[in-house]
């Protein structure tokens, strides 16, 4: 009998493995909400998930795309650089520590450390405001493509095409907002084959209410970003508030928790390998039609330069960082934003040089090109596409090193510069005599400006950052492109650009806030003319525009081929349903709880435990220091009900995998299983698959996510901020896992085997 089971069961297995996915396997694809029910329901439902898609997406009532919320800073954005979710009915979200740091860094200081320390609001007039900070909430969308693209034609130039998008977007997004305020955005997909309409509330008042220590929260810093094992508490906690009748509203003290539509329940009842579950959130940005000349720019220009110049920056800083906590303080969110992009781009280089990224891509580039030249017609119009995109690479890397190292190593190295180029409309006012009322007005706005600057500023590591930086594009870029006024102090100062920057910061108005605050006593146009910095500023911008003419013209026409090769790509596979990459508007991704091989001989469990934690620790390294408080937690393992048994002994998960297809800006996504509930984090990729932004690689890339256990058992038994508990919808049954469907060959291989 048990035989006849076991051959049923597999014949289930069978019959859903060979069914027809839509595009994919079913761990790839950022998938537009409004598309779920009709592509990706069934797929899920046979996966795993218990919910209808109403419970899903549902523009009329309330559904889990209520309780995703983009971040971002200010009203209006067109895009998010992570996601939270909203837990309680009060309006408390959670999101990643890292995607958190820059405020946990904006309140802290020497004497208060949050970031060292961590940050618990026990009560909510305990809780910190954020000025700048938004939360969004998605309300709905709508396809637009035949506003839009019937009134395009291919005679327009690019500039042409993308006045007349903007004209009938902004026609579209004032009759789509209404009387209720909403903000809306257009974006085009597809390279600009299709539009979609986003309706958005935006909230401006969220207050910063929980945060571990950096020893939690960043647990393995920059050695273990985007690595797995993992074991990092990587999540932060904020609280939305609304106005006394729930709309949005700036920060007041009258403000009140937000009511949500909807908030995710907590589930402390774990997950098996082989789990279903999803992600919602804002990835925001993939390449996945990128071309192999795409590649091959990218491994030749884009990678090195942007790797050695962010190389140089980071070194400067750490250098300092680690020597002063005033520096470290000011300069840890800059810090970490710039060394995990630099090492995503070695990562992301790595990948598609070990995953023959670049070869697979020239496959289906011949297999494009067969379907073209074998139809007249298809020829008309995409015979070029390729060549085109042939030669827009190749003439886009002829200045790309001259307009990337005088943007990102000049003009954008020193921040002395860009704060001293500030100060060109102040000039303008004083050089026209304009009203005395305009001059005011500015002079108050750079007084306060000046304040935000110099907050996070230190003069002499900043001095420090001018020499390795200009010194940098003096030896990388061609003498006859360099601007003279640079040249000439670099001549006058014999190469030694220690001493340059030295003259540098002592000669400029703008250099501390002491003479910031002196010159905008008695500004004069003079002083900001014949300023150091302020001339260098000056000059590495006109270098810098007329490096990107030639460039900026190659763009326009590669969006222009990039669109056609998009579109022929679809033609070409009429029955495929394509998804359209990332750009920073609400996808859903959906996989299981897996584990992987990322090398011959080599396993990795789907799971880290707090024991990992204990096993790294080393607390002569600041990235690997563990709390006391929390070795004691573990020694005496005090881990409440956020514990299971793992082969006879009681375990801690701190992290665990699985198989989603996310990207930048789906940090701080909530990880939901079948019963739509709340088990984890994401916050990272793997290494491995790095190169997963242009190509999934399905057997390699993989999420990591922070177990939403150990979250609160850092809130609950570490921290004990019960408040916070209180408010969450803690459940504790897993999701309850169907029978395999047995279709009508399993029956009839089951009945011969009877006879």
């Amino acid at each position: 009998m048990k035989m006849k089971k076991l051959i049923v069961f597999l014949f289930a297995i069978l019959a859903v493995g060979f069914r027809a996915y839509p595009a994919a396997p079913p761990d790839e694809g950022m998938w537009l909400p409004i598309f779920v029910e009709e592509l990706n329901y069934e797929e899920m439902k046979e996966m795993g998930l218990r919910l209808s898609a109403e419970d899903i997406y549902n523009i009329n009532n309330s559904s889990i795309k209520d309780a995703v919320v983009g971040l971002s800073r200010g009203s209006t954005p067109s895009g998010f650089f992570c996601t939270a979710e909203v837990v309680s009915d009060e309006g408390l979200i959670f999101t990643n520590h890292h995607c958190g740091y820059n405020y946990i860094q904006k309140h802290s200081t020497v004497e208060q450390d949050y970031l060292a320390d961590g940050f618990w609001a026990m009560s909510k007039e305990e809780e910190l405001a954020n000025p700048g900070l938004s939360v969004t909430f998605f309300k709905r969308m709508e396809d637009v493509t035949d506003s839009i693209i019937p009134f395009l034609s291919d005679t327009m130039t690019e500039g042409e095409r993308a006045a007349k998008v903007r004209e009938l977007s902004n026609n579209l997004k004032d009759r789509a907002s209404g009387e209720n305020n909403h903000h809306v955005v257009v974006k085009g997909f597809f390279g600009g084959n299709e539009y979609y309409l986003f309706v958005y509330e935006v909230f401006t008042d969220v207050r910063l209410v929980g945060a571990p220590p950096s020893s939690i929260g960043k647990f393995g810093g920059d050695t273990d970003n985007w690595m797995w094992p993992r074991h990092t508490g990587d999540f932060s906690i904020f609280r939305i508030y609304s106005a006394p009748d729930g709309s949005p509203a700036k920060y007041a003290e009258d403000n009140i928790p937000l009511k949500p539509k909807h908030h995710l329940p907590v589930s402390v009842a774990g997950y098996e390998e082989g789990d279903f579950s999803m992600i919602w959130g804002y990835p925001g940005s993939t390449d996945r039609y990128l071309t192999s000349y795409g590649i091959k720019f990218n491994l030749d220009f884009y990678y090195p330069n942007l790797v050695k110049i962010f190389g140089e920056k980071l070194n400067v800083w750490k250098e300092d960082m680690d020597t002063d906590q005033t520096v470290k303080i000011q300069y840890a969110s800059k810090y970490a934003g710039i060394s995990n992009y630099h090492k995503y781009m070695i990562g992301q280089e790595r990948g598609l040089r070990k995953l023959n990224v670049y070869l697979k891509k020239k496959e289906q580039e011949e297999k494009f090109l067969e379907w073209v030249r074998s139809d007249p017609e298809r020829k008309k119009k995409y015979g070029d596409v390729l060549d085109n995109l042939k030669n827009i690479y190749e003439g886009m890397g002829k200045d790309f090193t001259k307009m990337i190292y005088t943007a990102v190593a000049a003009s954008g190295g020193p921040e002395l510069l860009g704060f001293a180029q500030g100060f060109g409309q102040l000039y303008n006012l004083l050089d026209k005599k304009a009203e005395e009322s305009i001059i005011e007005e500015t002079i108050a706005e750079l007084r306060e400006s000046s304040e935000d600057f110099f907050k996070d500023y230190n003069t002499a590591t900043d001095e420090k950052v001018t020499a390795a930086m200009l010194e940098l594009y003096y030896n990388e870029i061609p003498e006859d492109f360099l601007p003279e006024v640079f040249t000439d102090m670099v001549d006058d100062f014999k190469g030694d650009f220690d001493a340059m920057a030295r003259d540098i910061f002592d000669e400029s108005n703008f250099s501390t806030q002491e003479k910031v605050n002196d010159f905008l006593e008695k500004p004069k146009a003079r002083k900001i003319k014949k300023d150091p910095a302020y001339q260098l500023a000056k000059a590495f911008t006109s270098k810098l525009m007329e490096a990107q003419q030639t460039y900026g013209q190659l763009q326009q026409d590669l969006k222009k081929n990039n669109r056609l090769f998009i579109a022929g790509l679809r033609e070409m596979h009429p029955d495929k349903v394509f998804y359209p990459n990332a750009n920073s508007t609400m996808r859903l991704s959906y996989g299981t709880v897996q584990d992987y091989y990322p090398a011959d001989a080599v396993y990795y469990n789907y799971y880290t435990t707090l024991a990992g934690v204990m096993e790294k620790e080393d607390p002569d390294n600041d990235e690997f220091i563990v709390e006391d408080k929390l070795k004691e937690l573990y020694k005496n393992k005090e881990f409440g009900r956020y514990g299971e048994t793992i082969d006879g002994m009681e375990r801690l998960i701190t992290c665990f995998l699985t198989t989603h297809d996310i990207t930048g800006g789906n940090s701080g996504s909530p990880v939901i299983n079948g019963n739509g509930e709340l088990i984890g984090i994401a916050f990272d990729g793997n290494w491995e698959a790095m190169s997963g932004d242009i190509a999934f690689e399905p057997d390699l890339q993989r999420t990591i996510n922070v177990d939403i256990r150990y979250v609160l058992f850092i809130i609950d038994k570490f921290a004990n901020a019960q408040n916070l508990m209180e408010e969450l919808t803690i459940v504790d049954k897993k999701p309850v896992k169907a029978e395999p469907e047995v279709t009508s060959e399993a029956m009839s291989e089951e009945k011969a085997s009877e006879e």
